[in-house]
């Protein structure tokens, strides 16, 4: 469920060079109070730069950076309500944990006694043991460092919390714990919350929206199922996990010629007018049929491959020089072997068409 509401934070036309190279360019954007949104993109996609301007680290070259309302450009980090959890977490390694968690409130001055009482609270939300006060934050496991950086932040009481692909170095069965808990954190928290990651599954799982970027340019921006399901460009429907990807071009009459498929297929309704795209397909609306009748898109070709996925099963279909994936429940498992002939198909109204870039 995405946020209603103004903004807490406003983007006009955000630019950042670093002498020739253009690291963000000119970005437009609105984030909701209380939203969980985050920057998804490849490396050097201009992400990292643009967090770090939001938090006041670095400074725009051009455009404008408004807080509820409030031009904000040239505050320094350290006179905004917004904090940053780093990927290296940056935790005091011979501190305890609870020097760690009341850093920000003994430099404002805050007695000891309500620091502790602050600390031991964030704790208890952070489903931490209030024995872990005095322990040594280099005893502490790397799920653990996450959550104590995740409460220092907290401490300062920002209205936003900025992260900076806090869990990329932690093995997978810890990282999908802790991505359900930063979303239950933001729900019982009720910050803003404003993640970079590079990871399509840390971004499905946590986000209320989602702002896909590259070459310095947020190419689009929705919820998760908006970008799944209705990607705007190649590169977008690409960066979204796996796809069917066809080269096509419009004929004028209402089908899409693919060249190297020496094929035609329907094109989707209220597809954009293009010459030439791309026709995207989801394995999972992909399937196995018994005759050409059974969809109004369909190709014969050659059972490579499959792949077991837990609850599901992916499939390789090689048609001349394509490969399509094809992904089914095991209920729903093709019955036959290897190097088989298949025919496969979709429909049309599962389909999209994108432009090129």
């Amino acid at each position: 469920m995405t946020p209603q509401g103004p903004p807490i934070l406003t983007l006009k036309a955000l630019r950042k060079e670093f002498g020739a190279f253009t690291a963000v360019d000119g970005i437009d954007l609105e984030i909701a109070d209380r939203e969980f949104f985050t920057i998804v993109g490849p490396s050097g996609s201009g992400k990292t730069t643009l967090v770090r301007m939001l938090a006041g680290m670095e400074f725009p070259t051009s455009g404008d950076i408004l807080l509820r309302g409030e031009r904000i450009n040239d505050v320094p980090a350290n006179k905004r309500p917004t904090c940053m959890v780093f990927q290296s977490l940056a935790l005091f390694p011979h501190r305890t944990v609870g020097e760690n968690i009341e850093f920000s409130l003994k430099i404002r001055g805050v007695e000891p006694a309500k620091r502790k009482t602050r600390a031991i609270e964030l704790l208890r939300q952070l489903r931490l043991p209030e024995s872990y006060y005095t322990k040594s934050v280099q005893k502490c496991s790397g799920g653990e460092r996450q959550r104590v950086a995740l409460a220092r932040a907290l401490a300062f009481d920002p209205e936003i919390l900025f992260f900076d692909e806090p869990l990329s170095a932690i093995d997978y069965k810890l990282r999908k714990t802790l991505e359900k808990e930063l979303k239950d954190i933001h729900r019982e928290t009720g910050k803003t919350f404003v993640y970079i990651t590079h990871s399509l599954e840390e971004a499905m799982v946590m986000s209320d929206r989602i702002g896909v970027m590259r070459s310095g340019k947020l190419l689009q921006v929705g919820t998760p199922n908006d970008i799944y399901t209705s990607p705007q460009t190649k590169f977008v429907s690409e960066f979204m996990g796996d796809v069917n990807v066809i080269p096509v071009q419009s004929t004028g009459n209402g089908s899409l010629l693919a060249p190297s498929l020496r094929a035609k297929f329907a094109t989707p309704v209220g597809a954009p007018q293009v010459q030439s795209g791309h026709l995207v397909i989801r394995p999972e609306f992909m399937r196995f049929l018994a005759t050409p009748d059974d969809a109004p898109n369909s190709l014969t070709g050659q059972l490579y491959n499959e792949y077991a996925l837990g609850s599901r099963i992916q499939y390789q279909v090689r048609v001349g020089d394509h490969v399509f994936i094809i992904e089914k429940l095991r209920q729903q498992a093709y019955g036959g072997k290897l190097d088989d002939q298949v025919l496969i198909g979709w429909d049309t109204q599962h389909s999209i068409l994108v432009r090129d870039e």
